[in-house]
């Protein structure tokens, strides 16, 4: 039976509802979308897009380090955006954390996200069973 673990950290925002902020089984890392929200205050991050999506991928690094994984590690991402004319500036910040062999990837342009950001990701990473 494969057992499923919580992981969740006071380093990233708490869920804002019944979801948990990653789930592992085996050596599978799920990670629930990521929303600028700075975890110390709780308030989305100041700024545009480009800010926006610097608070999101260090949130999704924190919830991938208290699961014991890295962004080295993530095999699959899904990157929500409000609007696509948005999606240069948000890609030229995402590469900048995966410099070498940067994961798969889908990008949707969607009607509405939680709280109304802009950007919101979420990844899948795999690690070696300890």
């Amino acid at each position: 039976m494969t057992v499923k673990s919580i992981i969740a950290t006071k380093e990233a925002p708490a869920a804002i509802g019944p979801y948990s902020q990653a789930i592992k089984v085996g050596n599978l890392i799920f990670t629930s979308g990521q929303i600028p929200i700075d975890p110390a205050s709780g308030q989305i991050v100041a700024g545009g897009v480009a800010e926006q999506t610097a608070r999101v991928m260090a949130n999704l690094q924190a919830v991938l380090t208290a699961a014991g994984a890295g962004l080295d590690d993530v095999v699959k991402t899904t990157v929500y955006i409000k609007d696509m004319d948005d999606f240069g500036i948000i890609n030229e910040v995402y590469s900048r954390y995966f410099t070498k062999e940067p994961p798969a990837r889908s990008c949707v342009e969607v009607a509405r996200l939680p709280k109304d950001v802009l950007v919101e990701i979420e990844a899948v990473a795999v690690v070696e069973n300890k």
